[in-house]
């Protein structure tokens, strides 16, 4: 089981919102830390923030990755503390499936719909004679 990186955008906010008020995302993570905070999921999950992941209109978003593993990013998440308890159940799937897969039907309500990417994970390099050869077929 690898670790599963929890990535929260920090600037998301709905369209509209007042620029002087705290952005969703920034609440968002903050439920986020505070539910990770008593899972027992440390060693497991890692919670972070950026600042801004390039999906402004579907606000608020996170992603999750590991390594070797599909990535995904999911938007229109609300910024409350079961939107977070539901990511971070999601993020545990992520870390306990081999490859990262996420099937629609297991994933909790919140995380079925909203789907802005699913990325496959990168394939190993091997190298040899000090050529750099990739794990997948080429025809030549």
């Amino acid at each position: 089981m690898s670790t599963t990186e929890l990535i929260v955008c920090t600037t998301c906010r709905r369209p509209g919102e007042d620029r002087s008020q705290t952005p969703d995302g920034e609440i968002l993570l903050a439920e986020v830390e505070a539910a990770h905070a008593f899972s027992g999921d440390v060693d497991r999950l890692r919670v972070r923030g950026v600042a801004c992941l390039s999906a402004c209109s579907r606000s608020c978003t996170v992603v999750f990755q590991a390594v070797g593993k599909t990535s995904y990013v999911f938007g229109e998440l609300a910024p409350d503390a079961e939107t977070a308890r539901q990511v971070l159940a999601c993020a545990r799937s992520h870390a306990d499936s081999a490859d990262g897969t996420l099937d629609r039907n297991a994933r909790p309500e919140r995380l079925r719909n909203g789907i802005v990417a699913r990325i496959p994970g990168a394939q190993p390099a091997l190298v040899l004679d000090d050529t750099l050869l990739y794990t997948h077929s080429i025809a030549i």
